[in-house]
């Protein structure tokens, strides 16, 4: 039995719930029904705000919110073909038909007749559009099966010769459906598991774990919604993080706790061992991808906050489970973990033979290995050189939908701008927007002025400007800067969902340097305390950025809309949100941290243990190769079952993230640290005695009696160490 003077604080914890096994597994369930309860009786709506705040678009919405409340609400566009002309006796009865009966459905404020209001009939007569005012403020206020009734009844209303299709934020919402990410990532987990451990009952640890954790942490996001703005596709993000991360952390920890029971320890030591030892490297790769995720508070966007306020309480409470459910289930199992084994062909080596060979290969020929690993980072990542910023639009939707429908109809039938247009506002009075009508009227990119719309009281005006471009073109985001250049002198404001999208993705774009610096910069400081050594955190964020602008490159090339863009399910050019590449990079360069400090823990150890870096090096590639890979995969199907989605930003995310995992877990880490590693040489581990005073000692090793021993080679002297 390992003396308890030599067990750290992770290990004697996880004594402690191993001891009360049974204490501690009612204690989570006991958390886990408080979490419902605290998510059904505190369960805040979502929200989501993209305006950048200060912006010009944010004070026209404001404005526009005064002057006409029920235009500055979501709103359904109904789009109108017809052979026989949109004037038709025929069509008219049958138009306004269809709007008498929206009329009547839940939350519709109003849908009046286009019939008499400029602009509503096409240059052509064949094309009408009317639109639909909804009382909710966000399209995730309004319910999808009222936004069903209303594409259910303009369904029936279409016959030969008479289509009808609709537009608009709630209705792409209500049409998107879901198709079970969560589910799919969570099988596909756990057949990888059975395939590692080749036991339903291992297999089932890191499930389980994940399992309870996610249901922790999904019960309160309700919670968190009440308090701050949440949106809805957060709890998609935090899903992922929570099933990817949780069943990585418990995978590294099973694998661990098997390796000390095969070095003959008793299951009680094994665990304190497994504690001091894979647990600290969980705190700390847990660790980096909360720093990661604080990050995007510097964003200034409430819909940044709430989508890292989730992710991190799914990441915190999977962290927490990994270092005391687990030990308890364990307690529980006692020495039945590899129970109910699967026909499996296994070695039990924790140094496989393709492992072995490969990272024998890489020290050989290093250079090779660090020239090759370049060259295909620079390869994936050259596309990202041409990505386009932008909002995507209903045009990028799949076709046959009714907003890609409704959205081509408009397009054909007014030009492409009538699928956004831009809302010039002001608080000063119909009488100054009547002057600026005219002057405005000459610039290029604008394709129509509406009439000055005053509002009720007469103290705001609303001027509707139709850009020649569609809502992301480039043409339409001069045209909006050039408005403004000519609005702002009479205290007008340029506003609507197009300037708004214009707006964020330019302040989120200068807020973008921030994020990286600070979210690198204390990354680095993390590592330089964990590892204690310059080389290794200035490596580890270099390599990381690498890993992540290959991803970028992966995600412009399938954006394009060409055959690779076809095997996802993108069958246009489509622009990339600015918000997309930050949340990624958010996440996933704490995520890639994790894979970092799976292997330079393992390497670390056996430097002090050995003082041979070269061999060092070679044996941690080795010794984590399996578990690495395996992780890895997980990670992959989790976020690749999110590829199917048909909203295109959640399409994004997790194809950009497998896709950075991928190459993370293989060119990075198979390739490119140890091959850095081996040509620094004693140099990696060096570290100025000053600082090494200065930092926290994040000892991450545990105890070194701890690990299981492969050489007899004596621990260098560390003041040896620190002249290196």
């Amino acid at each position: 039995m390992i003396p308890d003077h030599h067990v750290g604080v992770l290990g004697r914890l996880a004594g402690a719930a191993y001891r009360r096994r049974g204490l501690v597994v009612l204690a989570w369930l006991l958390a886990l029904a408080a979490a419902v309860g605290v998510g059904t009786l505190a369960n805040g709506a979502f929200k989501a705000d993209y305006t950048a705040p200060g912006s010009d678009s944010r004070t026209a919405q404001e404005i526009l919110a005064k002057g006409f409340p029920r235009a500055a609400g979501e709103q359904i566009t109904v789009v109108v073909r017809a052979d026989r002309g949109a004037t038709d006796p025929g069509v008219r009865t049958a138009v306004e038909g269809l709007l008498a009966q929206v009329a009547r459905v839940p939350h519709v404020v109003a849908a009046p007749s286009p019939y008499g209001q400029p602009g509503a009939v096409s240059p052509d007569g064949r094309t009408l559009q009317a639109t639909v005012r909804l009382d909710a403020a966000h399209s995730v206020d309004m319910p999808v099966a009222d936004t069903k009734k209303i594409i259910d009844l303009a369904g029936a209303a279409q016959r030969p010769g008479l289509q009808v299709a609709l537009g608009g934020q709630a209705v792409e919402d209500a049409t998107a459906g879901a198709i079970g990410s969560e589910g799919i990532g969570i099988a596909a987990a756990a057949i990888i598991l059975l395939l590692v451990f080749g036991s339903v009952v291992a297999a089932g640890l890191p499930l389980l774990v994940a399992v309870v954790g996610l249901g922790v942490s999904g019960s309160l996001v309700g919670a968190v919604a009440a308090v701050i703005d949440v949106p809805e596709w957060s709890t998609s993000l935090a899903a992922m993080m929570g099933i990817g991360v949780g069943v990585d952390y418990v995978l590294l920890l099973v694998t661990r706790y098997r390796e000390f029971l095969a070095e003959g320890l008793a299951p009680l030591d094994a665990v304190r061992a497994m504690a001091d030892t894979a647990g600290r490297a969980v705190l700390v790769a847990g660790s980096t991808v909360v720093v990661s995720l604080l990050g995007l508070f510097a964003m200034g966007l409430s819909t940044m906050r709430g989508a890292a306020v989730v992710t991190i309480l799914a990441v915190l409470i999977v962290m927490i489970a990994s270092v005391t459910l687990l030990p308890a289930l364990i307690g529980l199992l006692g020495g039945r973990i590899d129970r109910l084994r699967l026909p499996l062909p296994r070695s039990r080596s924790t140094r496989p033979p393709f492992a072995a060979r490969w990272a024998d290969g890489v020290a050989r020929h290093r250079w090779t290995s660090l020239g090759a690993g370049v060259a295909l980072l620079t390869l994936l990542a050259v596309p990202f050189l041409g990505i386009r910023f932008g909002f995507p639009d209903a045009g990028n939707d799949r076709a046959g939908t009714t907003t890609r429908t409704a959205y081509d109809l408009l397009a054909e039938g007014f030009g492409p701008g009538a699928n956004g247009p831009l809302l010039v506002v002001t608080d000063r009075g119909p009488a100054s927007l009547t002057a600026l009508r005219d002057g405005v009227s000459h610039l290029s990119g604008l394709a129509a002025v509406g009439p000055v719309q005053p509002s009720p009281d007469g103290a705001v005006a609303l001027l509707t400007v139709v850009p020649t471009g569609s809502p992301q073109s480039e043409a339409t985001v001069d045209l909006v800067h050039r408005l403004r250049d000519a609005v702002a002198p009479a205290g007008a404001h340029v506003g609507g969902v197009t300037a708004a999208a214009v707006d964020t993705n330019e302040d989120t774009a200068s807020r973008l340097p921030l994020l990286v610096g600070g979210v690198v910069g204390l990354s680095f400081l993390l590592l330089l305390s964990v590892f204690r050594s310059v080389a290794v955190a200035v490596k580890a964020a270099v390599l990381n950025l690498a890993s992540l602008g290959a991803s970028f490159g992966v995600v412009a090339l399938v954006l394009q809309g060409g055959w690779a863009g076809r095997l996802v399910g993108i069958d246009t050019p489509t622009p990339l949100p600015a918000f997309v590449p930050v949340l990624m990079f958010a996440v996933l360069f704490g995520l890639s941290m994790d894979y970092e400090v799976f292997l330079v823990s393992r390497i670390r150890e056996r430097w002090l243990a050995t003082g041979d870096n070269s061999a060092s090096v070679t044996e941690g590639l080795a010794g984590t190769a399996r578990v690495v890979t395996a992780a890895a995969a997980i990670m992959i199907a989790v976020f690749a079952a999110f590829v199917p989605s048909p909203q295109i930003f959640l399409k994004v995310i997790g194809l950009g993230m497998a896709s950075a995992i991928l190459v993370d877990a293989t060119i990075v880490r198979m390739l490119l640290v140890p091959a850095v590693m081996q040509l620094l040489g004693r140099a990696a581990w060096w570290l100025p005695g000053w600082l090494d005073r200065l930092l926290p000692n994040l000892d991450i090793e545990g105890p070194a009696d701890q690990a299981p021993a492969t050489d007899a080679r004596p621990t260098p002297d560390p003041k040896e160490l620190e002249r290196v």
